[in-house]
């Protein structure tokens, strides 16, 4: 049945409208198996904590009592009590629960923010995909143009065997090229596919989205720093961690216990109050010492998390920077004007066809790595804004 999903999806482009990166995301964001999977796993985890600041379970006692030797005498006594902390406590557990929730909320935000930019990854790719593939469309009508030329001049004695078969050779490989492309496309698109719950998907663009350039590495961290999801978890969970102090220090007051007593017996009855409590002198042991070190590890694990942010920026702000020199130095409408001005010469007899297609080629190499080096270039600006996503 998937598969069926899969082919459908694949063989009946035309009849779905083309999607932007946007579009994309947002079906994959409500289709994704594993985005709702984790949507569930926070809502559990959330109640789970919320059910560790619930009172305990009344208790309920009945006692049947009889006398030793002849005469009447008989008597029962009910016993129904509730067990409860000191009140402050449920507050500050309620403080510390809030802020474990609000960790896990930014945990599933974070999920949802890499399972996305993975999917935009994949869109990027297929945009250099359909750009390779507009240009092996253009080599390939140049090589079937100059196929049709050698061959008619192969008749008329203008040409000889060798350079109509260098010119088949090239359509040949323009072909190989091309059904390599194809493989890789569906490869990818299969995996966004798979992304978006087996449910169709039309992207056809071969164009990437505007990024705003980066000049400024000290700005830049702030803002990243200040936006990423990951080190906001885990800032309530060092807040969280701390508060855990705070109660586990409360837990040296005493649990109380109330209720409602009734005896009786074969004269008379007897209705009364339970009151009691006890003292945690053994339970709560070095608690405050284990609650205190998680807090400290929760502190360190937010630091070196942080440095760990920091060395990636900075990794990646470099590699943009180096990315963009590159791509400064393609002249793109340049190649493209000159492979029409060497087709030109070709078919006037200004250049050999073996002097073209080693021209032609070196520019088709170039072109293949500017788009190469921009689809790098348009990944790390997605990688550097995941937040935004």
């Amino acid at each position: 049945m998937k598969k069926y999903i899969l082919s459908i999806a694949l063989a009946l482009p035309l009849a779905m409208q083309a999607q932007s990166i946007e579009q994309v995301l947002q079906s994959i964001e409500q289709n994704n198996k594993e985005l709702q999977s984790q949507a569930q796993l926070s809502k559990a985890q959330k109640m789970e904590n919320r059910t560790e600041n619930n009172l305990p379970d009344p208790t309920i006692s009945y006692s049947s009592f009889y006398k030793n030797g002849a005469g009447p005498g008989h008597g029962t006594e009910t016993v129904v009590s509730q067990g409860f902390d000191f009140p402050t406590q449920y507050i500050t557990r309620n403080r510390q629960v809030t802020l474990e929730n609000e960790a896990i909320d930014l945990q599933q935000q974070a999920a949802r923010r890499d399972i996305l930019l993975q999917a935009k990854l994949l869109c990027l790719d297929l945009i250099q995909l359909n750009q390779a593939d507009e240009l092996m469309q253009i080599r390939m009508k140049n090589a079937n143009d100059l196929q049709a030329m050698y061959e008619k001049r192969l008749q008329t004695g203008d040409a000889n065997v060798l350079e109509v078969n260098k010119v088949k050779m090239e359509t040949m490989n323009v072909k190989t090229e091309v059904a390599q492309n194809n493989a890789a496309h569906r490869t990818v698109l299969h995996t966004l596919l798979a992304m978006n719950g087996n449910m169709p998907l039309e992207f056809s663009a071969t164009v990437y989205p505007q990024v705003e350039e980066i000049n400024d590495y000290s700005t830049l961290r702030d803002e990243v720093i200040a936006s990423d999801l990951d080190l906001q978890a885990l800032g309530y969970a060092v807040r969280a961690a701390e508060k855990q102090v705070s109660v586990d220090k409360q837990n040296w007051l005493p649990k109380l216990q109330a209720g409602f007593r009734r005896n009786t017996d074969s004269e008379m009855s007897m209705n009364g109050f339970v009151v009691g409590g006890s003292i945690p002198l053994f339970s709560n042991r070095k608690k405050v010492q284990i609650a205190k070190a998680q807090a400290m590890s929760a502190q360190l694990l937010k630091e070196d998390a942080l440095l760990e942010k920091e060395n990636e920026l900075m990794s990646l702000f470099n590699e943009m920077q180096q990315l963009k020199e590159a791509l400064k130095a393609y002249d793109v409408p340049l190649m493209h004007r000159t492979l029409g001005l060497l087709k030109q010469a070709l078919e006037e007899g200004q250049l050999s066809l073996i002097e073209y297609f080693v021209e032609a080629e070196s520019i088709y190499k170039n072109l293949q790595a500017y788009m190469q080096l921009e689809n790098q270039y348009q990944k790390v600006m997605a990688t550097i804004y995941k937040n935004e996503l």
